[in-house]
């Protein structure tokens, strides 16, 4: 019994440690599928609002709310907080998620660069400092 119970414990604990890895390679990628976003965003300690908002701290942040940045109506006023799933929708067809956006971003066109862009955004906390 103690036998099978250190080879789960052993089995946990890679699991835990494969998915941590699986996690620095999906960022990874993300820093790649960002420079689609990099035109307009920017990231990291020394990001500026440009075309479009800083999009650090970006999950748990209610839309239109980057100070200094001049949001749409829209964005504004669509009372969207950004968690994962709502990212999700929006980053794969911004103006069907926000309608009157004055993004002009077409969207990521598969799950994978998706979820690899959102694995990268996730790593910054709202003073751009990697978490």
């Amino acid at each position: 019994m103690i036998k099978s119970l250190s080879g789960l414990a052993a089995a946990a604990v890679m699991a835990i440690l494969s998915a941590g890895a699986a996690q620095a390679q999906d960022a990874a990628a993300g820093e790649k599928v960002f420079l689609k976003c990099r035109a307009c965003h920017q990231t990291g300690e020394t990001a500026k609002n440009a075309v479009g908002p800083v999009l650090n701290g970006l999950i748990g942040r209610k839309s239109g709310s980057v100070e200094g940045y001049n949001y749409s109506d829209a964005n504004k006023n669509s009372g969207l907080t950004w968690d994962e799933a709502t990212f999700k929708e929006y980053i794969k067809n911004p103006k069907a998620k926000i309608p009157g956006t004055k993004m002009i971003f077409a969207g990521l066109p598969t799950d994978k660069e998706i979820e690899d862009v959102l694995a990268y955004l996730k790593q910054f906390g709202p003073d751009g400092k990697k978490l």
